[in-house]
């Protein structure tokens, strides 16, 4: 029965998925289906925290939206996500970034990692 799930689950996998890391600033580009028609749509923001593994692996992106903290989490290897753009490099030494929740302004930010 393993054997069977690794194998649909193996089928599933993207074959090229995009490399970021918590704190990296990222574009999101989902697909929505609004009746019979189906667009793209940018949801720009701070990887906070990157969790699971294999098909089921996820990743939540925050963004601030007219003063409004917007959190969304999206499957990596889903079909509804298009792409994923990686607009710089965030310089972090946490694994998840919670305590940005409770920032507002600078604060919020994170340091770009210079290489």
């Amino acid at each position: 029965m393993n054997e069977i799930i690794k194998n649909i689950e193996a089928e599933q996998l993207k074959a090229e998925v995009p490399q970021f890391n918590v704190g990296d600033t990222v574009k999101v580009y989902g697909k929505i289906k609004e009746g019979n028609r189906e667009r793209i749509q940018v949801f720009e923001g701070i990887v906070l925290k990157k969790q699971g593994g294999g098909v089921r692996e996820t990743f939540t992106v925050r963004k601030n939206s007219n003063g409004v903290g917007v959190e969304k989490t999206w499957p990596l290897h889903s079909p509804n996500v298009e792409k994923v753009e990686v607009i710089r490099r965030g310089k972090v030494r946490r694994a998840k970034l919670n305590y940005l929740r409770g920032r507002v302004g600078k604060r919020a930010k994170v340091k770009e990692l210079v290489r």
